[in-house]
């Protein structure tokens, strides 16, 4: 094998079209090991990890794009290397009007092409992101920023010039959002309707959404406020600001806060901002302490509880055509005692964890409620085992697993081999930004799992959650059939799928009790 280089002298591209250059590149044949990244120093460190750190590219500078190739020849490298000019010349196509490629280099010229933006799409690297937020706040548009390194001092500053000029600022890491019925990053296409929401989650924004489309409602903005947004030194100054606009909005009638629970310290601020309030609003910090406060404040303990309590309050009747999980445990050995959770979104993983607390004490991962529970080795399960694989850990030299299956369809099959895997539990994420088509790379892996299992006498029950849409790029039931027609188990909700997993491991620990 040998490992290439190709340095793009300042090309900077954004995260999101990195990742998928970079999956169609490592399907080429002879191809062993890709990194397409910029290279700042945790990105040479990534291709440290990932073996591809070559003398040139250790010597890149930050604004340099780098790519990385290890295959088994030079014909290999520079085949990939024409792919890459084909795939990024194909990302800058499109344009603002009439079809014409037109890619403006500064928020200036975007601006004269269209004169009546009030918002801005930002993704750049983080350490160059305060001067052109703070431009774009300057001529009071609204921003969203997908830009992730941005330091915390920067973010105050930025969210505070934001506040006091009555704007929005989702960000930085701010991967989720539907502004007057336009999806934005990595979000799913959901009919327009009363309810506003407010989240620090990009995941748990997208489950919510989707489940109110589900459920008959429809959504006038989810606005993101990105992952830091509720600490401490933050003080949740964006969630303030959206619950203002919600508040405000005429075409808003009920309200939804997502987070994972907030800083101690910045409770009290929301819990003022919501008691202010002329509409209904549902709290769901997953996890978090639920409180009796208001008769117009309503606490969720789930995703689907949020969802399902936003629509009834926004005076729609739920419309819920669910099917009855049923999963027979009948042909499982003894030996099979554990879930193995194999989740991409980061939030749906913490709520599984959470509802499986009702059902096991022992549940392990990689991104715990309980720091008792982290694992020693996130490449290796123990006893009940659930893993977020959207973590930096999984994530060095690869695309997010959103938007690339290959480290999701690894693990299946790796479960599958252990006599004590009891079941697979899993996520399905659609929407744009997603794997344009999920089963084509899952189902394969799933099949192989299942034939494993079955030549050693075990069945091997296969639960999942498809969080989308049915007007998603991915067409929702396309992707239930092909999941149903390789034996998986397709539930109605993430919380659904885990208290199925949670139930079938009570129904286990049971009949061993008989037997014993």
């Amino acid at each position: 094998m040998i490992t290439k280089t190709l340095i793009k002298s300042s090309a900077y591209y954004d995260s999101v079209t990195l990742m998928l250059v970079e999956k169609n590149l490592s399907k080429l044949d002879g191809v062993d090991g890709i990194g397409v990244v910029m290279a700042t120093a945790h990105n040479k460190e990534v291709l440290k990890t990932a073996g591809l750190l070559t003398k040139d590219a250790e010597e890149a500078k930050p604004d340099d794009l780098v790519i990385s190739v290890r295959c088994g020849s030079e014909e290999v490298a520079k085949e990939a290397f024409e792919k890459v000019d084909e795939l990024l010349n194909k990302k800058k196509g499109g344009g603002f009007s009439g079809g014409a490629e037109v890619r403006p280099k500064t928020l200036d010229s975007a601006l004269k092409q269209l004169p009546d933006a009030n918002m801005v799409v930002i993704s750049i690297p983080g350490k160059h992101a305060k001067d052109e937020v703070e431009k774009a706040l300057d001529k009071n548009l609204n921003v969203m920023l997908f830009s992730d390194n941005v330091n915390i001092e920067d973010e105050l500053y930025l969210k505070t010039k934001a506040r006091d000029k009555g704007l929005l600022l989702m960000g930085p890491d701010c991967g989720t959002a539907i502004i007057n019925n336009t999806a934005l990053a990595f979000a799913n296409v959901i009919r327009k309707g009363k309810i506003g929401i407010v989240g620090a989650s990009g995941t748990g924004i997208q489950e919510v959404t989707v489940l109110i489309n589900e459920f008959g409602g429809g959504i006038s903005q989810a606005i993101g406020t990105g992952g830091r947004d509720l600490k401490e030194e933050i003080g949740g100054m964006m969630m303030l600001q959206g619950i203002e606009l919600l508040n405000e909005d005429e075409n808003t009638d009920v309200i939804v806060l997502i987070s994972k629970p907030p800083s101690e310290k910045v409770v009290p601020s929301i819990i003022d901002a919501i008691k202010t309030c002329n509409k209904p609003v549902v709290v769901n910090f997953i996890g978090g302490e639920q409180q009796e406060i208001d008769e117009n404040i309503y606490f969720a303990s789930t995703l689907e509880a949020a969802a399902e309590k936003a629509v009834l309050l926004s005076g729609t009747s739920i419309r819920k055509d669910y099917k009855e999980v049923n999963i027979n445990t009948e042909k499982l050995t003894s030996q099979q005692k554990y879930i193995r959770g194999l989740f991409s979104g980061g939030t749906l993983c913490y709520e599984a964890l959470l509802v499986l607390r009702d059902y096991a004490h022992n549940v392990y991962s990689n991104t715990p409620i309980d720091k008792a529970y982290k694992l020693e080795n996130a490449n290796k399960a123990y006893q009940h085992t659930l893993l977020d694989l959207g973590e930096d850990e999984f994530t060095v030299g690869r695309p997010h697993p959103m938007i690339d299956m290959t480290l999701r369809a690894e693990r299946i099959v790796q479960e599958a081999k252990d006599p004590e895997t009891a079941l697979l539990l899993m996520d399905v994420v659609l929407g744009y930004g997603s794997h344009e088509n999920p089963v084509e790379e899952l189902v394969p892996a799933i099949k192989k799992a299942k034939d494993l299992a079955a030549a050693e006498g075990r069945e091997l029950p296969v639960v999942a959650y498809v969080c989308g849409t049915q007007e998603d790029p991915q067409e929702k039931q396309k992707q239930i059939e092909a999941l149903e027609e390789a034996g998986v188990i397709i539930t109605n909700t993430n919380a659904e799928a885990a208290r199925a997993a949670g139930a079938t491991i009570k129904s286990l620990e049971k009949l061993v009790n008989l037997a014993t």
